[in-house]
């Protein structure tokens, strides 16, 4: 395993793009500097991971993270999550699911399939905004660490 840095690309699944680009502008503020893939649902994402190209990019060999939304159209998180870990190629990809979903039972189910962090999207913008950017601070920690992964 590798430290984190400027090389690790994050994969994010989010149906709802106003979310989607909340994440990635609070993100970047908070001086990750990684590429943010946006995939709009479980199968885009999955489909990637298979090899298929996806807004330019390619899966690769490589570090990632994966942000993942529960609610989505088509494969939902829950069941992306599933397949991510039960993949014998994928199942190190540190995946953090983030929901708005706090139904227990999904959380327990989500810990169960090997998610690494669950956090609850709050309503208010304020404070989805401070959850973000503790999200960030949390990807930018120097001594962070996550497994290189690849086809």
């Amino acid at each position: 395993m590798e430290e984190i840095s400027e090389n690790f690309i994050v994969l994010l699944a989010e149906d709802d793009k106003g979310h989607a680009a909340l994440v990635k502008k609070n993100l970047w503020r908070i001086c990750i500097d990684a590429r943010i893939v946006h995939f709009s649902d479980g199968g885009q994402l999955l489909a990637f991971l298979d090899g298929e190209k996806h807004a330019g990019e390619t899966f690769q060999t490589g570090k990632y993270i994966i942000l993942l939304d529960i609610r989505m159209p088509g494969i939902d998180g829950i069941e992306t999550l599933r397949r991510i870990k039960s993949s014998p190629t994928l199942h190190t990809i540190p995946v953090i699911m983030l929901t708005t979903t706090s139904n227990p039972a999904e959380i327990n189910r989500c810990g169960e399939y090997g998610c690494a962090f669950y956090i609850v999207k709050p309503p208010d913008y304020i404070e989805f905004m401070d959850a973000i950017e503790n999200l960030g601070t949390f990807l930018s920690m120097p001594n962070l660490v996550i497994p290189t992964v690849g086809p």
